[in-house]
């Protein structure tokens, strides 16, 4: 859980903003709400834009 705080805390408000762009460019692109997006890239442990898609398309091949 110590983890998780530090690695919140030693993302610069900059950063913060350039991944929520990201997590709303995704969404729009995918027509998926940003918290999926953000659940992918939490689950995934990386916000690069290649895994997050993949992850997102075997999602939705399972529906």
């Amino acid at each position: 859980m110590t983890e998780n705080k530090q690695k919140a805390e030693s993302i610069s408000p900059g950063e913060m903003a350039d991944l929520e762009a990201e997590v709303v460019y995704l969404a729009k692109r995918h027509r998926v709400s940003p918290a999926i997006i953000r659940e992918i890239i939490r689950n995934a442990g990386s916000s690069e834009r290649s895994i997050v898609e993949r992850d997102l398309q075997k999602g939705k091949s399972r529906r």
